[in-house]
């Protein structure tokens, strides 16, 4: 299958296995409870079908898994570390805390997208509108009363015009170039979209942010699956989708290969903010580093939310003042000669 199963649906299919590995439940037993629990047509219900007939033919959870084709690899590779470190129930309830963080994180970004999205195209379609039929009406009127229009009341109109012009050619130019990074992005041509976005720099923050939040979230499901750090800081690598995060990880790894763990790696690198790699620090010193790792996930979540909700609340006030600061100046330009006309006639 081509398709792959959404974030939403990973997260549910792992949390349900999980709970039937902890009620102590076989894993053939449970992928062919969740086969009958499922009726809908979708691709999960086929894949558990085929799934159903792996397991029961001996395969592993990960190898029938891994053959439907719908899960991400990373989920594969999660499920087979735990296959082999004994650790199948507590692996598969990372996994599924995980996507449900990856759905919460996308959802807020297209939320964040599609907003100023809509203002943008509101925009557009208001000096569309002003353009072909406010301004065009106004002119006619002037015409109808005077005959024809004074040198002062045409320099307004042509002010306005300009105004409108100006503001319409911006704005178009904005939505297409986000309708074709739009496209480049989904295509795979995802590196030319973030070596722009990197450019600016509160795009570039949330990018790291989300860099460093896939990266410790994998590194904590690695560690817990029983795998070496430098193996584990390796692997997660993988996960970051994000080449700056990745050149520091790079730097972290050649530092632990002179036999600094992670923690030392991380602080000596400044891989994370100082306040986070003390707490790795703390945290392996005491024995605790899971669950730091687990701690500074969350808090990466919650500094990409509040990175994303800021430049929300900067570029949406922004987009209305263009609309109104347009709309405005025009409406003032066309308005000027019919003031002159009611003055002179007073």
């Amino acid at each position: 299958m081509s398709k792959q199963l959404d974030h939403l649906g990973v997260s549910a299919f792992c949390e349900s296995m999980a709970m039937m590995v902890q009620s102590g439940i076989q894993t053939d037993e449970a992928v062919a409870l969740l086969y009958s629990g499922h009726r809908d047509g979708g691709i999960l219900e086929t894949a558990l079908e085929q799934m159903k007939k792996g397991v029961e033919e001996g395969q592993s959870l990960s190898s029938a898994m891994k053959e439907t084709g719908i899960f991400p690899r990373y989920c594969l590779q999660m499920v087979e570390a735990g296959e082999r470190s004994g650790r199948q129930e507590d692996i598969l309830f990372r996994l599924a805390r995980y996507y449900a963080q990856q759905k919460t994180i996308s959802e807020k970004l297209r939320s964040a997208v599609t907003y100023p999205a809509s203002m943008l195209a509101l925009i557009i379609a208001v000096l569309v509108v002003m353009l072909w039929m406010v301004l065009p009406a106004f002119t006619g009127v002037y015409n109808d009363l005077t005959g024809s229009l004074t040198a002062s009341a045409y320099s307004y109109i042509r002010i306005a015009y300009a105004v409108c012009w100006i503001a319409l050619i911006v704005m178009v130019v904005i939505a297409a170039g986000l309708l074709i990074g739009y496209r480049m992005w989904n295509s795979g041509d995802r590196a030319a979209v973030e070596k722009l976005l990197f450019r600016i720099p509160a795009a570039a923050r949330i990018l790291e942010t989300m860099g460093m939040f896939r990266f410790t979230s994998a590194l904590a499901t690695f560690l817990a699956s029983g795998e070496m750090q430098d193996v584990a800081v390796l692997d997660s690598m993988q996960m970051t989708d994000c080449a700056p995060v990745e050149e520091k990880l790079k730097k972290c790894a050649a530092y632990m290969e002179e036999g600094h763990s992670i923690a030392q790696a991380a602080y000596e690198e400044e891989l994370f903010e100082p306040v986070y790699g003390r707490m790795l620090l703390a945290g392996e010193r005491s024995g605790n580093l899971e669950n730091v790792l687990g701690r500074l996930t969350e808090l990466l979540e919650e500094n990409c939310g509040n990175l994303v909700d800021r430049l929300v609340g900067v570029v949406d006030p922004l987009l209305s003042g263009i609309l109104m600061l347009t709309v405005g100046l025009t409406l003032l330009s066309v308005m000027l000669p019919l003031i002159g006309m009611m003055n002179s006639v007073g």
